[in-house]
């Protein structure tokens, strides 16, 4: 029987971001290469400072590439309008969102906001996709509170729930799990490999947690300032790319247990 050929969501090809200015081109990380499929999870990590946020941030078009190619569904990101992007790529960035006063409820709401009129007006259809985001990150109980009452958890999971609202095929996120405590970093990781699953997404987040993302994550890059290699946990292991990430004088990567030691 014939083995079903997986879709490739997003593909990127010799891509180098970073910041340019009209004297000069400053590049954060390059050579960065990768193919990802629907209901795929894809977990980003590195050093500080090595480009994660900015590599995140190019992908959302937040910032522009300064050379290389982003493919989505086989077209390039360039040739996107906007509002047309804003249905295909949903972005949860670590800024704080301009008004907390907001409720759950109308934060979460503003994810469909590329679909709607110049007013704003939700359609019977707007409001079901609002109400099935909310379930799905069991926000039930919080949906009439106001952002600025949640804990930095429920707050992430409203985050989330928006961008599961503008309903798009790619969610790139930016350290969903900073700030939060070992429990709730598990429960927004196990949340995303969920919604990645069962919803059909590609996701693709940035971390300092490494050694979650091996458990959760179907494949990573690491971003290392060289090659980037890019793979399933298992082969990325087995090919040594975690004992390359931080100077062997400090810490030293285990495969046995997946873990960092203190050397």
């Amino acid at each position: 029987m014939a083995i079903k050929k997986q879709h490739i969501t997003l593909s990127v090809k010799d891509l180098n971001v970073g910041y340019s200015s009209k004297k000069e081109k400053t590049i954060i990380a390059k050579n960065i290469n990768f193919n990802l499929h629907t209901g795929e999870l894809i977990a980003i990590i590195g050093a500080n400072g090595i480009g994660k946020s900015t590599l995140i941030r190019t992908l959302g078009t937040i910032q522009p590439k300064l050379s290389g190619s982003i493919n989505l569904n086989g077209k390039s990101i360039e040739d996107f309008k906007p509002i047309k992007l804003a249905a295909e790529i949903s972005l949860v960035l670590t800024e704080s969102i301009a008004s907390k006063s907001m409720t759950v409820n109308e934060l979460v709401a503003l994810g469909r906001s590329p679909y709607t009129n110049w007013l704003g007006t939700l359609t019977k259809n707007d409001i079901k996709i609002i109400e099935n985001s909310i379930k799905q990150v069991e926000l039930n109980s919080l949906r009439n509170k106001r952002c600025n009452e949640l804990s930095d958890g429920q707050l992430q999971r409203v985050m989330i729930a928006r961008a599961l609202t503008q309903n798009t095929a790619v969610i790139l996120l930016d350290e969903p799990t900073s700030h939060l405590d070992i429990y709730h970093k598990v429960q927004i990781l196990k949340l995303l490999k969920t919604i990645a699953k069962e919803i059909k997404k590609t996701i693709v987040f940035t971390t300092h947690e490494i050694e979650m993302a091996i458990q959760v994550a179907d494949k990573i890059l690491i971003l290392d300032g060289e090659n980037n290699p890019f793979g399933t946990p298992s082969d990325l292991i087995n090919k040594k790319s975690f004992e390359k990430l931080f100077p062997t004088d400090t810490v030293v990567f285990n495969p046995d247990t997946n873990s960092f030691k203190i050397k």
